[in-house]
C-alpha cells in the first residue's frame, strides 16, 4: 500500500473516531490529582480506579504523585507512583470494551480539547503522571521545591482555554502551593491574579501535615494558600463528603466485592479497604458534568457534597467548607441522598469494563435543550411555568422515573415552593408573588430502572422577574 492510502487512512481514522464519541459536543471539566497513593492506604488506589472508569467524563491533566497524611518524603516511597502506572495498564486493558460505551474508534482527541464522552489513551495517562513536591508542609515551599507537577499546573494555567483547573487534592496540596509560589516569584501582581483565577481547589481534608494531629495547621501550605489567596483562589476545605463516603463505604462493602472487586482488569486491582473506602472520590464527583451543578459555586449541592464560605477549622482562615454546623448537616444530607447514584454510575461503569455492556444514563432533555448546561427562567411573580421534560430519553430503553424537587439552600428565596405533578415528566411550578428580585433552584433528577438503576439530572435557576 502506497504511503498516501496510508496517510488517508489515517485521516479517516481519525474523522470516524470524532463523529463516533458521544451524541454531546460539551468539552470535558480538566481535573489536576494530587495524591499519596500508597500500599498501607489503600484508598486513594480505590479512588483511582473510579475515576478512571469515569475517565470520559474529565479531561485527565494531571496524576501527581505528592506527599500526604502519612508521607512526609516521596523520595522515600517513590515506588507508590508505579500503583499509578499499574492501574493505567489495567486502564489499558479494559479500554476495548469502555470504547463500547460511546462507540469510539481511535484517539483523536488526546492533543487538543476532549468532549464528553471520550476515552483518552493509555499513553496519554502515562505522559501525565509525575512525580510532585517530595516533602510535606510548608516550610518546603520555596525555590528548591520545584517539581513536575508545580510545573505542570503552571504550564496549564497559560494554556489559552477558558475552562478552569481543578486541582483535586488527595494527599498534600503542597504542589499547588509550590506552583503559585513559583508564579509570585516571576511574574508581577496582576498576572498572579491571573493564574489564580484560572485555578480552583478542592482538598479532601489538610492532608499537608502529620495525620496523628501532632503537627497544627499552621505547617501546612493549605493554611498559606487560604490565607494570601482568600481573595482569588477558590479553595473548598471539605470535612464532611469524604467522611461520608469512607464510612458509608465502609458499611456497604459487600456491594463493593459484588459489584466493584474483579470486574475487569480494573475491578482485579481494586483493594479492600483498610480504614475507609474512597475518602478522596468526592474531590472529582464534585466536578463531575451531570447537569446537577456548576462546581465553581460550591453551595449547588453536587455528588461531591455541598459547601459554604465560612471559617475553617483552623479558626483563621476562610474558604467553602463544611466542617460544622449547618453546612455539614446539609452536606450529610444531599450525600445520603445522591449515594446509591453515585455507586450505582460506578457498578454499571464497572460492567462495562468487564464485559462491554451494561447500562447507561439517561438523557434529561428540558424543552428541547439536550446537555448539561444550567437552564435560568425569568417568568413573572404569580405565574405558573410547566417545565416539560417529556422528550428525555434512556439509551437502554429502561422506564424513567421523575422528580423534580427544589434545593432550598442554593437560592435567595426562603419559603416554600410548590411544584405539581412533581413525579411526571411534566411539572408545574407555582413562582410566588413575593419572589421578585430573588432566586430559587428546581432539580429534575431521572432514574432508570436499569440495572443499576442509573440518574441524571438538570438544575433550572428561577429569577422571576416583573417585565416592563
Amino acid at each position: 500500500m502506497s504511503m498516501k492510502y496510508i496517510i488517508l487512512s489515517m485521516f479517516l481514522l481519525l474523522v470516524l473516531a470524532h463523529q463516533t464519541l458521544s451524541q454531546t459536543t460539551e468539552l470535558k471539566p480538566r481535573i489536576v490529582v494530587l495524591t499519596d497513593i500508597s500500599t498501607w492506604e489503600t484508598d486513594d488506589h480505590e479512588s483511582l480506579i473510579r475515576l478512571l472508569v469515569h475517565a470520559d467524563m474529565f479531561e485527565i491533566e494531571g496524576l501527581i504523585y505528592t506527599t500526604g497524611w502519612s508521607i512526609d518524603n516521596a523520595e522515600t516511597h517513590n515506588s507508590f507512583i508505579d500503583i499509578i502506572y499499574g492501574a493505567i495498564d489495567a486502564y489499558e486493558q479494559d479500554l476495548p470494551n469502555l470504547l463500547k460505551r460511546s462507540n469510539q474508534c481511535g484517539h483523536s482527541q488526546d492533543l487538543g480539547r476532549q468532549e464528553i464522552g471520550y476515552w483518552p489513551s493509555p499513553n496519554y495517562l502515562r505522559e501525565r503522571t509525575m512525580m510532585g513536591s517530595k516533602t510535606r508542609g510548608m516550610k518546603f515551599i520555596g525555590a528548591d521545591n520545584n517539581s513536575q507537577g508545580s510545573k505542570l499546573i503552571v504550564d496549564l494555567a497559560d494554556e489559552d482555554d477558558d475552562r478552569p483547573i481543578w486541582v483535586t487534592i488527595w494527599g498534600g496540596g503542597n504542589t499547588l502551593a509550590q506552583s503559585i509560589w513559583q508564579v509570585q516569584h516571576t511574574r508581577n501582581e496582576e498576572e498572579l491574579k491571573t493564574f489564580l483565577h484560572k485555578i480552583r481547589a478542592y482538598a479532601i481534608t489538610d492532608q499537608d501535615r502529620h495525620y496523628n494531629g501532632s503537627e497544627g495547621y499552621e505547617v501546612s501550605s493549605h493554611q498559606w494558600m487560604r490565607r494570601e489567596f482568600a481573595d482569588d483562589l477558590l479553595f473548598i476545605w471539605d470535612e464532611c463528603a469524604w467522611k461520608f463516603q469512607n464510612g458509608t463505604g465502609r458499611n456497604n462493602w459487600s456491594l463493593y466485592e459484588t459489584h466493584i472487586q474483579n470486574h475487569g482488569n480494573l475491578g482485579k486491582q481494586y483493594p479492600k479497604y483498610k480504614y475507609g473506602v474512597e475518602g478522596d472520590t468526592p474531590a472529582f464527583l464534585h466536578v463531575l458534568p451531570s447537569g446537577l451543578n456548576n462546581p465553581d459555586v460550591p453551595t449547588q449541592c453536587s455528588w461531591g457534597g455541598y459547601s459554604e464560605w465560612g471559617l475553617c477549622a483552623d479558626s483563621l482562615t476562610y474558604a467553602f467548607t463544611n466542617h460544622t454546623g449547618s453546612a455539614q448537616s446539609i452536606c450529610n444530607k444531599y450525600e445520603n441522598h445522591f449515594y446509591p447514584g453515585t455507586f450505582n454510575n460506578f457498578a454499571a461503569r464497572m460492567d462495562w469494563a468487564e464485559s462491554g455492556t451494561g447500562n447507561q444514563n439517561p438523557v434529561v432533555v428540558i424543552e428541547n435543550n439536550k446537555g448539561n448546561a444550567i437552564l435560568k427562567k425569568t417568568p413573572e411573580p404569580g405565574t405558573t411555568v410547566i417545565l416539560d421534560a417529556s422528550s428525555t430519553y434512556d439509551p437502554n430503553n429502561d422506564n424513567l422515573n421523575f422528580n423534580w424537587w427544589v434545593q432550598p439552600e442554593a437560592g435567595t428565596y426562603s419559603k416554600a415552593i410548590t411544584i405539581s405533578n412533581s413525579d411526571s415528566s411534566m411539572a408545574t411550578v407555582k413562582i410566588p408573588s413575593d419572589a421578585e428580585g430573588k432566586t430559587f433552584h428546581v432539580i429534575c433528577e431521572v432514574i432508570d430502572n436499569g440495572t443499576h438503576n442509573l440518574s441524571s439530572y438538570r438544575r433550572i435557576i428561577f429569577e422571576p422577574t416583573t417585565s416592563n
